[in-house]
């Protein structure tokens, strides 16, 4: 299997990695970001975590001769906290997570993700879960559908795409993403299909969201992730898209700004405590050359905050 870490370098450094310290990867995928880590380390740990065996499997072989350095386990990011907890860890140094499809789940046109494959309407990142994409898509009613492609794809054609989505299971039920990417094809307009990107990318994001509950899960490792680190200990998350970057991004400023209950509020219950810095003004994004090798990285955003 073949993948290109984004912004691997630019993670490296950034984590400012301490030899003996503790580091999670709540990513993993195919291990190149844990291997990064890995090699910096001399007495430290570093934990992987990935909800898909597949990625869990191959990543084990790569990571086989650091031997006890590294401790992967089979989660979901969203839930760091009873990780580590079930692992004895209290606060890691550091921490990583890339929010994107990896390559082999893209390429692996069973696995659904693509829309430029047909294949079974799947899309879990655990393949054990209940729910797949063939399941929302036939099961959801036309208004859950529409706030899915809205919400989460930020579809402008939501409403149309779900109502055609509705009458073509009438017929009979979705099977393959390609009859889903027909139906948005031909629900669509001509200038809309004329447009530089895929006319099934919002979609596809959107539905694969939904089967995952990765918003959610960013949401809660968000809200997990800074009381887990210790004091100066580095927050680095890669995001694709403007929902996971928004919520980045201000989960990051509510933790830098603090409280933010109005001023006549007589006790805070928000929450909101000043505990991270914004390591750079900006995200850092790939540069020339690494596009030039991974185009897939075109969308990436990392945003990198401290414990303070």
């Amino acid at each position: 299997m073949r993948h290109e870490s984004v912004l691997l370098q630019e993670c490296v450094r950034y984590l400012d990695i301490d030899p003996d310290g503790v580091y999670v990867d709540g990513t993993l995928g195919m291990g190149g970001h844990a291997e990064a880590v890995a090699r910096k380390l001399t007495g430290g740990l570093l934990i992987g975590i990935d909800r898909d065996d597949r990625a869990l499997a191959f990543a084990g072989e790569r990571l086989a001769p650091f031997g006890g350095r590294v401790r992967l386990v089979k989660g979901n990011f969203g839930d760091l906290g009873q990780i580590l907890d079930g692992l004895g860890v209290g606060q890691a140094d550091g921490m990583l997570f890339d929010l994107g499809v990896s390559s082999p789940q893209l390429d692996d046109k069973d696995r659904g993700f693509s829309y430029m494959q047909d294949a079974p309407l799947d899309m879990r990142m655990d393949e054990t879960a209940p729910v797949t994409a063939r399941d929302i898509l036939n099961t959801y009613s036309e208004a859950e559908l529409r706030s899915i492609f809205w919400r989460y794809g930020e579809e402008r054609y939501a409403g149309r795409i779900a109502a055609a989505v509705a009458a073509a299971r009438e017929e009979a039920p979705l099977e393959t993403t390609g009859q889903f990417v027909d139906i948005i094809r031909k629900t669509m307009p001509a200038a809309a299909l004329r447009e530089k990107q895929h006319p099934a990318k919002r979609c596809f994001q959107a539905v694969r969201i939904a089967v995952n509950d990765e918003l959610g899960a960013l949401e809660r490792m968000l809200d997990q992730a800074p009381d887990r680190l210790k004091t100066g200990g580095r927050l680095c998350i890669i995001s694709f898209h403007s929902l996971e970057d928004r919520l980045v991004k201000e989960a990051i400023r509510k933790r830098e700004n603090g409280c933010t209950c109005p001023p006549d509020f007589p006790v805070c219950t928000c929450g909101f405590v000043k505990t991270l810095r914004s390591v750079t003004r900006k995200p850092v994004v790939p540069d020339g050359e690494e596009l030039a090798r991974n185009p897939r990285a075109r969308s990436a955003r990392l945003r990198i905050a401290e414990k303070v």
